[in-house]
């Protein structure tokens, strides 16, 4: 039987929504450490499969003892068991459960808010969460809600923008050549700090060809009811987004950027007793650092595109060769669900060469990896939980972006940070041995490898005692414990 850890009445108490996906949940895991960190009470609410899949990844033990600190659970399916050990959530199953937590989210929340022995001061919700009518719910409990966007700037605005290529008529395309006739090309020139984006640089759900699109009205749906919310934080900081940040406060009253999370809890100093350090719904992997330790410094190239991106056995085959070609080491994480959504069997006579220059692994502690020595270089699907923690570390990218903001983040970051290249999505391995070539040792890699230097220095300023983000977090603090409690 659970029991609820013994908390003070009169500390504000923050209720947590994150959308069901690795990286959202990390990133408001870590925001609502902070704040508890700074006192305030939490209650973080996952669905019970992706909690369960928590758990058994060893991320949250012991966490019910922790004074002030609860997870609490939703219904994800009508059959779900909250010892479910699935694979978590694909691109496919995932508008699944978007469906369900659309129909079912609303009253099974109300329900568990009213369970809760300790009043609700406020909520902060995942941006992408407002589809399940969660600021309907805050109306109703009259408590304030904060969107938390786990992302750049510039990703919140590649979505935020949906509404106004709506209006200026860009969007929905008329038909399907629309895709290959240079269209996608256009630039749009009314956004401060992303100038020369394309339309092919803004989530491909506004390729769609017919309005009622069911990617394309989320899409929308989220930028509109964006407009109905006027306090925002977002996993950014102040140097890296400056003129973009300035016109989202033209817009939004409130905003409070709160990055890089990682910086800001590095400062902090708790018994182990008292706190968790897992933030993965999968088992990380302890022998991927371990095969580091024996490599030179900046030697290795880092492979790892995220916990939703899959892609065909001919792409990862072709990736494959293509690193082995470029005669560097390299740590590729594989996850059992990367091909098709399916486990993936690699040729033998490329399994054999792989095992004398890399390691393959299924999950890391991929903050701990980018931060070691050995890592010169990563390439990545471009998710803003990677690029911001690549940044953070000092690592030079190559970017291979699937699907939403990872195709904004990977334009900044090659066109406005200098951090990056771009690589196909049709995996070539003489590509691949080019970009890892130049990215590791060629004239360009260095380049970038300076400036992600000066980005890591700019990152660790924003976060140090009198930094922006560290502002802007005693900001929300000061914030939150104002409101009144209901």
């Amino acid at each position: 039987m659970e029991t609820e850890p013994l908390i003070d009445q009169k500390r504000p108490h923050v209720v947590f929504i994150p959308f069901p996906a690795q990286s959202h949940i990390k990133c408001m895991l870590k925001l609502a450490k902070l704040l508890h960190y700074k006192g305030i009470h939490i209650t973080f609410i996952n669905t019970k499969s992706n909690h369960a899949r928590l758990v058994k990844s060893g991320g949250i033990h012991d966490i019910d003892v922790v004074p002030g600190f609860r997870f609490k659970t939703v219904q994800d399916s009508p059959t779900c068991d909250a010892e479910d050990d699935g694979v978590e959530h694909t691109p496919t199953n995932l508008f699944e459960l978007m469906t369900y937590l659309k129909e079912n989210f609303y009253d099974s929340f109300l329900d568990l808010i009213s369970s809760l022995e300790t009043p609700v001061t406020c909520i902060i919700c995942d941006g992408f969460m407002t589809f399940t009518n969660s600021i309907q719910a805050a109306e109703k409990l009259e408590v304030p809600i904060f969107l938390f966007w786990t992302m750049a700037a510039c990703g919140f605005m590649g979505f935020y923008q949906s509404k106004v290529l709506v209006e200026k008529g860009l969007v929905p395309l008329k038909d399907e050549s629309y895709l290959t006739n240079g269209y996608l090309e256009m630039e749009i020139d009314w956004i401060p700090g992303m100038e020369g984006i394309r339309l092919k640089d803004l989530p491909e759900f506004i390729r769609a060809t017919s309005p009622n699109d069911i990617a394309f009205t989320f899409l929308l749906e989220v930028a509109q009811k964006a407009d109905n919310v006027s306090r925002m934080i977002f996993h950014t900081f102040e140097d890296l987004e400056a003129s973009l940040i300035e016109e989202i406060r033209s817009v939004f009253p409130n905003v409070y950027n709160v990055g890089p999370l990682q910086l800001l809890l590095n400062q902090k100093q708790e018994s182990k007793s008292s706190e968790f350090s897992g933030y993965s719904l999968r088992h990380e992997e302890p022998e991927c650092v371990q095969w580091l330790e024996s490599k030179e410094p900046n030697s290795v190239v880092y492979v790892n595109f995220g916990s939703i991106a899959v892609m065909s056995l001919q792409d990862l085959v072709e990736l494959g060769w293509g690193l082995v070609n470029s005669k560097y080491e390299f740590l590729w994480i594989i996850r059992n669900d990367l091909v098709d959504g399916k486990p993936s069997v690699l040729p033998k006579e490329l399994e054999d060469v792989i095992n004398e220059k890399g390691f393959v692994g299924s999950w890391c502690t991929q903050e701990e990896v980018l931060n070691h020595r050995s890592i010169g270089g990563f390439l990545t699907h471009g998710g803003w939980g990677s690029i911001i923690e690549s940044l953070s570390a000092g690592v030079p990218m190559i970017c291979c972006p699937f699907l939403g903001d990872q195709l904004t983040n990977c334009r900044q970051m090659c066109k406005k940070w200098e951090i990056g290249m771009e690589i196909g999505k049709n995996m070539k391995r003489d590509e691949v041995e080019k970009l890892v070539r130049m990215l590791m040792e060629g004239e360009e890699g260095k380049i970038m490898s300076n400036k992600a230097l000066e980005w890591k220095m700019m990152a660790e300023m924003a976060t140090g005692s009198c930094g922006s983000s560290s502002l802007d977090i005693e900001k929300l603090v000061d914030e939150i414990t104002n409101l009144p409690k209901t």
